[in-house]
């Protein structure tokens, strides 16, 4: 079974989110749902990115990556998200 990560972009503010799923594509419905506590208040969501993953555990650490903020910076920078002061 595969696991995936992702990254969306809030079309509300630009921001970005990083997750970890099973299936992509009820993971976005949830988020554009307002389903999902954390994400509700920023929909609608256009996911960036994915990547395949052979295990739960990859996956997770991945994410976990993704997620910090050196990487989340370098995300922001390749899709044009970073403030232009």
């Amino acid at each position: 079974m595969k696991y995936y990560t992702y990254v969306l972009k809030s079309l509300k503010n630009n921001n970005i989110y990083i997750g970890s799923t099973q299936n992509i594509e009820k993971r976005i419905d949830l988020h554009n749902a307002g389903k999902v506590k954390l994400t509700k208040a920023y929909k609608p969501w256009e996911l960036l990115e994915h990547k395949a993953h052979n295990s739960k555990n990859e996956a997770i650490m991945r994410e976990r990556f993704l997620k910090t903020h050196q990487q989340k910076e370098i995300l922001k920078k390749k899709y044009g998200l970073v403030a232009k002061w």
